[in-house]
């Protein structure tokens, strides 16, 4: 995982970021409902957000918790600007750094991350090792992608992020945490033409792993294959997204 290239790409698509991430703002507000049901009152909480981003999720989180505290870290010191006027927080600071190695003060209520951890090297280990930081009792509450996600594209260029299904998160973190709540989606999104596709990912900083420069023959034959498989009778493309959420309670040793 190359997340120097990950940086790069999310800080040059911040400023396009919340125009174009219809996607990431419905998994934002799924997940802000799904702590508001299955978590109690997090009123003077301390509350550690990992990968922030531009503060979709902080902003749908915050209309109805009012944290103690709240420290937000995305890897990205580019989207700091983005995170002003955020609604009564106090203790609001926001770290500019690499979160899988943890370099989080311990004593959380709660860690939540919002569409991010699939960027990690380890995910399964920085799940796990999230319960350290963790208050007992405390929860872990976080959004990420299945094997489905934006399959129209890795069929077409075999690039695709490492993702892991729900059964085998629910696997891993059983061991460690109460599962709370768990639930996938499987979200289609329509453009009008594979170029959109591209414009879109782009956009929203979710370009695949690898560095790609296209050649004008290599995007066109992309685009063409894109239609042949993907277009409607309409003559619009679809685009899957796999969101995947999980709500995971830290018990007494």
């Amino acid at each position: 995982m190359d997340k120097a290239l990950i940086r790069q790409r999310f800080a040059k698509a911040a400023g396009s970021y919340d125009r174009q991430a219809e996607m990431q703002r419905h998994v934002a507000r799924h997940m802000a409902g799904a702590i508001k049901n299955h978590i109690p009152d997090s009123n003077g909480w301390n509350v550690l957000e990992i990968g922030c981003g531009t503060g979709l999720f902080t902003r749908e989180y915050l209309r109805d918790a009012r944290p103690g505290s709240l420290l937000l870290n995305d890897i990205c010191p580019e989207v700091e600007p983005y995170l002003s006027g955020l609604p009564d927080t106090p203790r609001f600071q926001f770290r500019a750094c690499d979160a899988e190695p943890l370099p989080f003060p311990k004593g959380q209520d709660l860690i939540v991350s919002c569409s991010a951890i699939q960027w990690f090297e380890h995910p399964e280990r920085f799940l796990c090792q999230c319960k350290d930081l963790l208050k007992t009792e405390g929860y872990l509450a976080f959004s990420t992608f299945g094997p489905q996600n934006v399959r129209e594209v890795a069929s077409l260029t075999s690039e695709a992020l490492p993702y892991r299904s729900l059964e085998e998160l629910r696997r891993m973190l059983s061991g460690v945490y109460q599962i709370v709540y768990s639930r996938e989606e499987i979200l289609h999104f329509t453009f009008p033409s594979p170029l959109d596709v591209l414009k879109h990912l782009q956009a929203t900083g979710v370009t695949g792993i690898r560095n790609r420069k296209w050649t004008k023959g290599q995007l066109e034959d992309f685009c063409r294959r894109y239609h042949r498989q993907y277009a409607a009778p309409d003559g619009t493309v679809s685009l899957t997204y796999h969101p995947i959420y999980m709500i995971c309670k830290k018990q007494e040793q």
